[in-house]
């Protein structure tokens, strides 16, 4: 069952710029923990990327990106933001301090408060985790592969190597492609159940010889399979809110150049 997603809130910056965001009810419950779900709205970039491209791995201006992430890392206050290169992989980094460089990997945790772990999507599924009493927290970029490949399972691993325990673990599924807009061809679903037997309900028939596939409702499913203490899922679909989020198969099926990310972000307070 999908949690009814809180009303985004809008955060005024220093200039005056209004920030919305989305928040998870389970997350914002927790003490000392604070999380926001970012789409397109409140930035400085423009064209393709109008406005809100957190994405460093876009062809948006450089000097857009950097202000876009600054200005979502003063809208939750955090000191620094941190993103991956994100390769669809199981690689999860721990954050011991800030970097420069971007490594490799497709989710991070931590136990550094001020430290903003923002993960990237236009499409694929952002889910951020709390241990609050532990005071570990965790993101994760969770496409079919990655989630396929056990990045959810390997973060929280991560995490309780940290302190975390598993039953205090509370998830939060952000928004994504969902299953109404995820058209997929019968090769996919073929390759799939092999890879995952018992998936047969993440698959409802479409148009044709067509299928829709359920990515959040994939997300869920391994997240259960974990046993951690609560899962919700902001039910919002990337792809069919045009106004509210960036989307990368929206820009497929446009023959769009590029599209900008959007970011998931989640921190531990001071």
């Amino acid at each position: 069952m999908r949690a009814d997603l809180t009303p985004a809130a809008a955060h005024f910056t220093d200039t005056g710029m209004a920030i919305p965001f989305s928040t998870c009810p389970g997350l914002a419950r927790l003490q000392g923990i604070t999380h926001g779900f970012f789409g397109r709205q409140g930035g400085v970039s423009t064209g393709l990327y109008d406005s809100l491209n957190v994405g460093e791995g876009s062809g948006d201006k450089p000097d857009a990106i950097s202000r876009n992430r600054a200005l979502v890392g003063a809208t939750l206050g955090a000191r620094h933001l941190l993103s991956c290169y994100q390769v669809h992989s199981a690689s999860v980094v721990p954050v011991d301090a800030p970097w420069t460089d971007r490594p490799q990997a497709d989710a991070m945790v931590t136990n550094r408060p001020g430290i903003g772990l923002c993960i990237l999507t236009a499409d694929c599924t952002p889910v951020l985790f709390a241990d609050a009493e532990a005071g570990v927290i965790g993101a994760a970029h969770a496409g079919w592969k990655g989630a396929l490949g056990g990045v959810l399972e390997a973060t929280v691993t991560a995490m309780t190597r940290m302190g975390a325990e598993r039953a205090r673990i509370h998830a939060a599924i952000g928004p994504t492609i969902g299953q109404a807009s995820y058209e997929v061809g019968p090769e996919f679903r073929d390759t799939f159940m092999t890879s995952q037997p018992g998936s047969e309900m993440l698959f409802r028939p479409g148009k044709d010889d067509r299928f829709q596939f359920d990515l959040p409702g994939f997300a869920r499913q391994r997240l259960d399979a974990i046993g951690i203490g609560a899962v919700t899922d902001v039910g919002h679909d990337t792809c069919a809110m045009e106004a509210e989020y960036f989307s990368n198969r929206r820009r497929n099926h446009r023959g769009e150049a590029d599209y900008g990310r959007n970011g998931s972000v989640i921190l531990l307070r001071d």
